[in-house]
């Protein structure tokens, strides 16, 4: 199935996307963009060029997408939240692209509304952001991470419960094992 395009969207020359993927009203997908299969983009939402996105995310309204970033495979991103990629900007004194620093949102990770993720920073596999953080340093797979700035409150299943002390998921039923600051699900 070929992507949709809403009349309203501007897709400039240049930029690619997939399959099944949807780019709603006033959208606007920058020259140098990739966008995988599968991917919703809601009202809004702004892809600067170079950015790459993988199969199955989905940005909600609002979300810019800017470069140096880059979503793998089924990332969500809530409504109006934010990323940056300069530490110091400058109207003024431009650094350009070459400067960006670059944030890599892992697979199925969730980034609640308006929540914002400074630069330079990687979010792990599955790591639950919630609404309103403020990412300012690196997130491990599975954490859950809360607050400004965000500080990690718990570990999250794949599925995405929050997992009890036994780190069991209570939904899903997928099993973790906790060592050196990180989980893992435990083959069966």
């Amino acid at each position: 199935m070929a992507a949709f395009v809403h009349e309203t969207a501007v897709v400039d020359e240049g930029a690619t996307i997939g399959d099944g993927t949807k780019v709603w009203h006033f959208s606007h997908i920058q020259s140098g963009a990739s966008i995988g299969k599968g991917c919703s983009l809601g009202q809004n939402v702004n892809v600067a060029g170079n950015v790459r996105i993988g199969d199955g995310c989905k940005i909600q309204n609002n979300v810019s997408v800017y470069e140096g970033v880059e979503l793998q495979d089924w990332v969500f991103c809530g409504p109006s939240c934010v990323f940056t990629n300069d530490l110091t900007p400058r109207a003024k004194y431009p650094k350009g692209s070459a400067n960006y620093k670059r944030t890599l949102v892992r697979t199925g990770a969730s980034i609640g509304a308006n929540a914002t993720i400074v630069c330079g920073n990687e979010i792990g596999e599955w790591v639950m952001v919630g609404s309103g953080a403020v990412v300012t340093s690196d997130v491990p797979a599975h954490a859950l991470v809360l607050g400004v700035p965000a500080r990690q409150r718990g570990w999250v299943c794949e599925c995405g419960q929050v997992l009890p002390e036994s780190l069991v998921c209570p939904d899903c039923g997928r099993e973790y094992a906790e060592s050196g600051g990180s989980i893992a699900e435990i083959a069966r």
